[in-house]
């Protein structure tokens, strides 16, 4: 699959990049999209990492968790400045005032069925508190790091609790498709390792929805690495033969995923258009290709929707790819982020091979496709 339109944001991308930083000095990057259930971003730079990502894209409305979170993301921040430790000691206070103070607001967004597995939750984090803060008064950087990790992975795991239903409908045009409503783990298993992936259905139901079909049906299985760009994109999913895509058995005819993006703000996503076409320049996607091992649809060309089986991961590069001021934010379908292996990810190249990808949990998510 040539990929022209892709290729040429390669030959100016260095320029684009310094086009947008002028910008970025001009307007700053502290601007925060309108809040909303489907996703609260943090005033600020960019989040460049993906489970950040993957928890703020969670269609949930609570303000007490979203506090909880960013006051141990802020933790990092604090690190990286010196080991500032003070301000990292207030957001462990903060962090230990919301699950005293505001654990009813917390428990009040978990549906009934979810309540025992949410105050379960609630209880870890609590105690895992406790060794933080010891680590913080030592200061220890490397167990306040891990700790920290402990601690959000936990939190993440209380805001998905806090998720019900699907958060929108799925146009009834993409119905002949398969949709994930939820998410996804994906493993895959390279000639160099293994690398984890979570896909958002909650955001990309058809694109990340086709996806896992794709990964149950064992179509990647054996398939190798095809394009391969330092600091750019590693691309996979092209089948042996004449073909560029997943040829439905059923149909006989080649499936096609239509540009599927969602936006901060919307409560559901744009479809088969890049927002540049719609004018929405300045419009920020709930998935965006701001986090090293993104995963996102290619295409042929310039048709939006002519997506298949083609992917790849996004090799981020701030210098090339400043976070926040993606050229390829809104023109491609971002559906996931990889969360395990990305020192794998990075030794791949073309000619590599993925030997298995397989669903380790959430194909309970997938909804089949309405053939009729």
């Amino acid at each position: 699959m040539q990929l022209q339109g892709f290729d040429r944001f390669k030959d100016w991308l260095k320029t684009g990049a310094i086009l947008l930083l002028l910008l970025v000095f001009s307007v700053g990057l502290s601007a925060t999209a309108a809040a909303s259930p489907t996703t609260i971003m943090p005033a600020g730079n960019a989040i460049t990492d993906g489970k950040a990502l993957l928890r703020y894209s969670l269609p949930i409305d609570n303000t007490p968790v979203r506090e909880l979170q960013r006051s141990l993301e802020d933790i990092a921040t604090q690190l990286r400045a010196n080991r500032r430790w003070g301000a990292i000691a207030g957001d462990v206070k903060k962090a230990n005032w919301v699950l005293r103070d505001q654990e009813a607001a917390l428990l009040a967004s978990v549906p009934e069925a979810n309540k025992a597995e949410a105050e379960a939750l609630i209880a870890q984090i609590k105690e895992g508190l406790t060794p933080l803060q010891t680590a913080v008064e030592a200061k220890d950087k490397v167990q306040t790091s891990e700790q920290r990790l402990v601690l959000l992975d936990l939190v993440g795991q209380l805001e998905e609790s806090m998720v019900e239903g699907f958060p929108f409908e799925v146009p009834a045009a993409y119905s002949n498709l398969p949709q994930l409503k939820g998410r996804a783990t994906i493993e895959f298993t390279t000639n160099k390792g293994k690398i984890t992936a979570i896909v958002d259905g909650y955001s990309a139901p058809v694109t990340a929805g086709n996806f896992v079909d794709l990964v149950k049906r064992g179509f990647y299985n054996n398939l190798p690495f095809t394009r391969s760009e330092e600091s750019y994109v590693l691309q996979i999913g092209d089948p042996p033969g004449e073909d560029v895509g997943f040829i439905d058995p059923k149909t006989k005819k080649y499936r096609a995923i239509p540009l599927e993006v969602l936006v901060q703000g919307d409560t559901e996503p744009t479809y088969e258009i890049t927002l540049e076409d719609a004018g929405r320049y300045k419009d920020q996607p709930v998935l965006p290709f701001s986090s090293y091992g993104a995963l996102a649809m290619a295409r042929p060309g310039e048709d939006p929707n002519g997506g298949s089986s083609q992917f790849f991961f996004f090799l981020f590069e701030p210098e090339l790819t400043p976070a926040g001021r993606n050229l390829l934010d809104g023109r491609y379908s971002v559906f996931g982020y990889v969360i395990e292996g990305k020192d794998v990810l990075e030794q791949l190249r073309a000619g590599d091979k993925v030997e298995s990808a397989k669903v380790i949990q959430g194909l309970d998510q997938l909804a089949e496709p309405d053939v009729a």
